[in-house]
C-alpha cells in the first residue's frame, strides 16, 4: 500500500483539484489512503507476533523507501542553483511534516514564490486541501511528473 500511495502527478489541472493519481489508482481503480487497523488484543500471541513482525518489515521498508527515493524529489537548491527552476505556480507539490507519516503528508500545489534578496527562491506558499500555508523549499517535495 504504501508504494502504491505515493502521488505521480495530478489528476486534473484545476488547480482547486488536489486528487492526485498514483499506482493504487491502475491496480484497484482509487486511492489508497490507509491499511484498516483491526483490535489484535484478542488474537492468540502466535498471530499478535506475527503482527508485530510484519509491522516492523513496514517500518523497515518504509524508512528505506523514504532515504532513497523521497529524498531524490527534495529540491537541493544549495546544490544545484537551476532546479529552483522547477518551482512555478502551480506546481503539484508533497508537504515533509515530520511528525506524519508520508503517506499522510500534505498535496498541495504552489501557489505563491518569495525570493531573498539574492533572487533565488527559499519560501513558497502552498494552497493545500486545509487552506494557504508557507513553506521553506527545504520541506516541499516536487513530484517527478510536475518537475520534468
Amino acid at each position: 500500500g504504501i508504494l502504491n500511495s505515493r502521488p505521480l502527478c495530478s489528476l486534473s489541472s484545476d488547480p482547486n483539484d488536489l486528487t492526485a493519481l498514483t499506482p493504487a489508482h491502475f491496480i484497484i481503480g482509487r486511492q489508497i489512503t490507509a491499511i484498516p487497523e483491526k483490535n489484535f488484543t484478542t488474537l492468540p500471541e502466535n498471530r499478535l507476533k506475527r503482527y508485530e513482525r510484519l509491522q516492523s518489515i513496514v517500518q523497515h521498508y518504509w524508512t528505506r523507501w523514504n532515504k532513497k527515493y523521497v529524498t531524490e524529489l527534495q529540491i537541493r537548491t544549495k546544490w544545484k542553483q537551476q532546479s529552483s527552476q522547477l518551482l512555478r505556480i502551480g506546481t503539484v507539490v508533497l508537504v515533509k511534516n515530520e511528525n506524519t507519516y508520508q503517506i499522510n503528508w500534505q498535496l498541495g500545489r504552489i501557489a505563491a514564490l518569495h525570493p531573498g534578496k539574492d533572487g533565488i527562491v527559499r519560501v513558497v506558499d502552498i494552497q493545500t486541501r486545509d487552506g494557504l500555508i508557507r513553506q521553506a523549499v527545504n520541506k516541499v517535495w516536487v513530484l517527478p511528473i510536475d518537475g520534468q
